[in-house]
């Protein structure tokens, strides 16, 4: 019965492909060109191991059949034609763009794909050794990757062909903002946060003479007998700003991890990771973007700001930025319009973590409060660790934790699976069980109401109306799976946030 199905379904996708080619065109939305493949719905799997010969492939699958091969079996699997990087481990999916960036973490490569034409584009140059977090602009234009091994924060400039490795020893952790003009960085074990900038030709003459010329705010300038790119602490210990001025009150965080960015892109918030990264106390702070913008001359004002952004949601008048308490954690966050979502672990009096979800109203004007729900129990997972988040059809939130068999709810005997569903119109929450192992990527099948996920190092496959499993007897590879992109995504959104 299911086979018949298969072919009734296969046989209309092939009436509908007469009826287009009928029409004169190869194009299914957008203006993009039909792929080689022939298939307009593909979810791309980054599959680790794949064979003796090989440590990485890139294969993908027909997400409205949910099959690895041609409805009419004629192709027996499909694959990035030419894709030679190690260990695969993220997909940043750029679906605008018609491509994607795949990070292998063996050989350290960053390796662009092409969505149109389904085939490696190469691997970029210029990074230095292994990445602990890396993000190339939409444009393609720059690299920011965290080197913790060597201790740099690396700046891959492709406008000059210029590579900037500048020294942040610690550094593990790098955000860039959606419009790629601004780019923020955090040590491990550290209060502060640091940003780059890239220095006009005044401004290169002017820093050329070592480290006593650079601004107070500058930890490193690169080269530094003409340096073209620098790196600014947020927060200086002298109060003076990244352009020599003095302020008032200093950024006050709490183990930093990340940076996610409002939907006008005027406003960075900062996850303080606190008790999960060894700190004290989790929680969100307001920054301005515009200080940050790394693009020559075209940043705005400077680092720390006197004027809350927020003003009535810190303790302090006329604080630096705006700070928010999340005490169900604070490690990953995703913003959508006027609400962020943020994960994290909370500690509990036996040392153990339990996961939690905090809904976070970003509504209001300059003079209005932010605005936190009380936690949400979500899966545990290991604290301070990238969890996984993504928004799906039906208005689900979908969030994955690795490592959610070390936490409270599996010491107590409760679920603990670590992908979790949340309902954001009735803020309800459904556990997906049962335990299948580590969730390291999620990919939003918009319109299909469906969702591909990475988990246990196998591809699943769940409907976001209700969080049932559907089959994935067709889609299973005989390798370790890292992560998973819908490569036909109307926008860029539709992205693993890490």
């Amino acid at each position: 019965m299911k086979k018949r199905s298969l072919w009734f379904s296969a046989a209309g996708a092939l009436v509908a492909a007469i009826v287009l080619a009928g029409c004169g065109t190869t194009t299914y939305f957008a203006g993009r060109t039909l792929p080689p493949s022939g298939l307009p719905d593909r979810v791309l799997i980054a599959v680790q191991n794949p064979s003796a010969a090989a440590q990485g492939a890139l294969t993908f699958v027909d997400a409205y059949y949910d099959i690895r091969f041609s409805y009419n079996q004629k192709i027996p699997g499909f694959s990035i034609a030419g894709y030679s990087g190690q260990l695969p481990i993220t997909i940043q999916n750029m679906p605008e763009e018609q491509s994607g960036a795949v990070y292998g973490s063996a050989d350290g490569s960053l390796h662009l794909i092409n969505y149109q034409s389904e085939k490696d584009g190469g691997a970029q140059k210029g990074l230095n050794g292994l990445s602990s977090s890396i993000f190339i602009t939409r444009s393609g234009s720059y690299i920011i990757a965290a080197n913790q091994l060597s201790t740099v924060l690396t700046v891959v400039d492709n406008t000059n062909n210029g590579t900037y490795a500048l020294s942040l020893p610690g550094v593990y952790r790098v955000s860039v903002n959606p419009g790629g003009s601004a780019a923020v960085a955090f040590a491990q074990n550290s209060n502060y946060g640091y940003f780059v900038r890239k220095l006009t030709a005044n401004e290169t003459l002017s820093y050329s003479g070592g480290s006593s010329t650079w601004p107070k705010a500058a930890t490193d300038c690169e080269p530094q007998n003409a340096p073209g790119w620098c790196l600014f602490q947020m927060q200086s210990p002298d109060n003076v700003d990244a352009t020599g001025n003095g302020y008032g009150a200093p950024l006050l965080f709490d183990r930093p991890v990340k940076a996610v960015f409002s939907a006008d892109g005027n406003t960075a918030f900062v996850l303080n990771c606190g008790a999960e990264c060894g700190g004290s106390t989790s929680s969100v702070s307001e920054v301005p973007v515009a200080p940050m913008i790394f693009l020559a001359g075209q940043h705005a004002g400077s680092l720390p700001t006197n004027t809350a952004l927020h003003a009535d949601c810190s303790a302090t008048p006329n604080a630096s930025s705006c700070t928010l308490a999340t005490p169900g954690g604070s490690s990953n966050a995703l913003v959508a319009s006027n609400t962020m979502y943020v994960a994290g672990q909370q500690l509990q009096a036996d040392g153990l973590f339990t996961g939690n979800l905090t809904v976070v109203s970003l509504a209001g004007t300059a003079s209005s409060t932010l605005s936190a729900s009380a936690p949400v129990p979500i899966s545990d997972g290991a604290p301070g660790a990238p969890s996984r988040m993504l928004l799906a059809d039906d208005n689900t939130l979908w969030v994955g934790m690795t490592k959610c068999n070390n936490g409270e709810r599996f010491k107590t005997g409760q679920p603990y699976g670590c992908l979790t569903m949340f309902n954001t119109t009735t803020n309800t929450v459904t556990m997906l069980e049962p335990y299948l192992g580590d969730l390291t990527g999620i990919a939003g099948v918009i319109g299909l109401h469906k969702v591909y996920v990475a988990q246990g190092g196998q591809v699943y496959i769940f409907h976001t109306t209700d969080g049932s499993s559907i089959n994935n007897q067709y889609v299973t590879v005989s390798a370790t799976v890292s992560d998973v992109a819908f490569m036909d995504a109307h926008t860029d959104g539709d992205n693993t946030v890490y």
